[in-house]
């Protein structure tokens, strides 16, 4: 049985394909831009839109909601939307839907940008939860149980717990715990799984979001999975979630022109897994596996993670993350030759090497970029250094603003090192992995400061500042 048989976006997007309609609606290339430029209509002769496309401008067909219900049927959700704004716009929406503006939420501080300006437009006001740091290696943990306890304790107010599943660097927090923990509290958890799409559909592999407990959860079918980019998936169960609060909230940022490519194509990878997910996932645990052991052989030095050191179920055992500081060699410089040799790699900064190994990879593949990787890292091998964690992970912020109060306050530029002791009027990142080390509202200290200018010293992207180059910040002018 071909995906199509069972995946009613996928079958409309290829028979549209095979059509000879003339379309009379948009998009203005009405896929023969190539008549015009060729180069232009390799880019978008194969985008089909949903309305008038997939199905009519009426959606009369259904397609779509049928899509949407078997995915949810799929992760146990009663609730599911597609996205075709990545799962920004869906952590976005849930912000929208959890409260009104003023109202408390219990975050991780290892929080995505996208949802640190889901809390400005919703005007949530954030209880931080700090990120619990191994102490070998400095990797992110996640969050601790008694950490939710005491911040729900001291906030009985607040309308939900909103957690970052797996965290960018493959931790798992005790999600189960911390689902049975907020609802004894009469709130909903809610999970950005951008990272676990895949988690859940194979023994190996920890269960994902709800079917851990948690209320609702945020996955991007482009990132583990091979959707097109964009495409990420809403789910949620209605308990303690409003599901007409929830699709208005989805709606007040999706898209009004959807495009079928990237609806089709979650819709595919949700017929993949559901066919096909215990034998590629069994497939790609082996293969991680074993660049896992012949990088292990092979680089004196290098810690590669694994369920042994996080525990078991507490980290997703696809990702393959490469710790440094062992072997003396800077990530930044062994990513440029990988780049150079046409192996780039998801994230790379001086201690830390992050490559994307998913179900579309194969031993071909893998042997090309361990081929390269292995004599790049011996070549840039040093004398070890201390291990260290990333600003990212090791922020304990003092929040003097809320931070859409800061986000729309009067600001003004001053100096990078006359901003120590003012509050951020902007969101500052390394990027990847995005997680704002000055959120708006937070006291600039010199310990960030000194973090985010060294990071970029080692050739780390530093993102969303108004001030790329980071002369500059942006500080709140208090009243």
């Amino acid at each position: 049985m071909s995906l199509r048989d069972d995946a009613p976006l996928l079958a409309s997007y290829l028979d549209a394909l095979r059509s000879d309609a003339a379309p009379f609606t948009i998009p203005g290339h009405k896929r023969r831009a190539g008549r015009l430029d060729q180069g232009l209509g390799q880019v978008v002769d194969g985008d089909v839109p949903l309305y008038g496309g997939l199905d009519t401008t009426k959606l009369s067909r259904g397609r779509l909601a049928d899509a949407e219900a078997r995915a949810g049927r799929l992760w146990g959700a009663d609730w599911c939307r597609f996205s075709c704004g990545g799962s920004t716009h869906g952590n976005q929406a849930l912000c929208l839907a959890l409260g009104r503006p003023g109202d408390e939420v219990i975050v991780a501080r290892s929080l995505h940008r996208s949802t640190l300006l889901g809390l400005v437009l919703a005007g949530l006001v954030p209880v931080w939860l700090p990120t619990r740091i191994h102490p070998a290696t400095a990797l992110p943990l996640g969050v601790a149980i008694g950490d939710v306890a005491a911040a729900l304790d001291a906030h009985p107010a607040a309308r939900a717990v909103l957690l970052t599943e797996p965290g960018y660097l493959g931790a798992i927090s005790d999600i189960s715990r911390i689902a049975a923990l907020a609802h004894l509290h009469g709130v909903p958890l809610v999970v950005d799984q951008a990272w676990g799409a895949h988690l859940g559909f194979h023994p190996g592999l920890p269960p994902h979001a709800l079917a851990l407990g948690a209320d609702a959860a945020v996955t991007s079918a482009h990132k583990a999975l091979p959707a097109y980019s964009q495409g990420a998936l809403v789910l949620a169960r209605t308990e303690l979630l409003d599901p007409q609060r929830l699709e208005t909230a989805f709606e007040a940022g999706h898209t009004t022109s959807p495009a079928g490519s990237v609806l089709a194509s979650i819709d595919a990878c949700r017929a993949l897994l559901e066919t096909r997910g215990p034998e590629l996932l069994g497939r790609l645990l082996d293969l991680v596996d074993g660049m896992r052991r012949r990088l292990l052989a092979e680089v004196p030095g290098l810690v590669v993670p694994d369920a042994q050191l996080f525990g078991a179920g507490r980290c997703d055992p696809c990702k393959l993350v490469l710790v440094l500081p062992g072997t003396g060699a800077d990530g930044v410089l062994v990513e440029a030759e990988l780049i150079a040799a046409g192996v780039p790699v998801e994230m790379a900064d001086r201690d830390t090497i992050v490559p994307m190994v998913t179900v579309a990879d194969d031993a071909d593949t893998t042997g090309r970029f361990l081929d390269v990787l292995i004599p790049s890292l011996r070549r840039h091998a040093g004398t070890p250094r201390d291990v260290a964690p990333s600003i990212s992970w090791d922020l304990r912020p003092e929040q003097v603003l809320d931070p859409r109060t800061a986000y729309f306050s009067p600001s003004r530029t001053v100096a990078v090192r006359d901003a120590v002791g003012e509050v951020s009027a902007e969101l500052v990142a390394l990027y990847p992995p995005g997680v704002p080390v000055l959120a708006p509202g937070e006291r600039i200290t010199e310990q960030v400061l000194d973090a985010l200018l060294t990071a970029r010293a080692h050739g780390v992207r530093v993102a969303y500042a108004a001030d790329p180059g980071l002369a500059t910040l942006r500080v709140a002018t208090l009243r």
